[in-house]
């Protein structure tokens, strides 16, 4: 029979299990921050006179590095140049990152969570270092559209998978009792 300690501890604690590990998966943003940031205005004064509309290219790039067994830093890189006829606008180049949590997770949701989920949490709040950093340059702010990073992740993964099967690689077995 179970003593009343051990009945407080597990309602404490519903992740733990009966020998009181904590087994349940769970996964999350720890922190977040701006790692660096860039901006050049590199026609200024000059590029406030101009009247042709620039053209702005965004560029975006997802990295994951671990830095624990459970801890991972993923890192959003957004590269945005405007450029004109008579020469570059702005450039803005932002690392932003959050370190991520993931415990009791299988590799492959935890992969998915790095590059597609956790991305998708982080994206709005670099979206408004972009928006700001193009306002202080002395332009209206650039508001990056929504990117679908969960179809991008799976997109990825069948470009992968037709990639692997044109160069005769087996996909991985499947696991489980499907």
């Amino acid at each position: 029979m179970a003593e009343e300690g051990d009945i407080l501890t597990n309602l404490d604690n519903p992740g733990a299990g009966a020998n009181g590990a904590d087994n349940q998966p769970v996964a999350g943003i720890i922190t977040q921050y701006v790692k660096d940031l860039s901006v050049e205005n590199p026609n200024s004064p000059d590029v406030f006179q101009w009247t042709d509309q620039p053209k702005v290219d965004v560029q975006f790039n997802i990295g994951a590095q671990p830095k624990d067994d459970q801890v991972t830093e993923v890192e959003l890189k957004i590269n945005i140049s405007a450029t004109a006829e008579q020469g570059t606008a702005y450039l803005v180049e932002l690392s932003y990152c959050g370190l991520v949590g993931l415990r009791n997770i299988p590799e492959e949701q935890g992969h998915a969570f790095l590059f597609a989920e956790a991305p998708r949490i982080l994206f709005p709040f670099a979206r408004r270092v972009v928006a700001d950093a193009v306002r202080d340059a002395g332009f209206p702010p650039l508001m990056v559209d929504p990117i679908d990073f969960n179809g991008l992740y799976v997109q990825q993964l069948q470009a992968k998978r037709q990639r692997d099967e044109a160069e005769g690689v087996a996909p991985p077995a499947p696991t489980g009792d499907a």
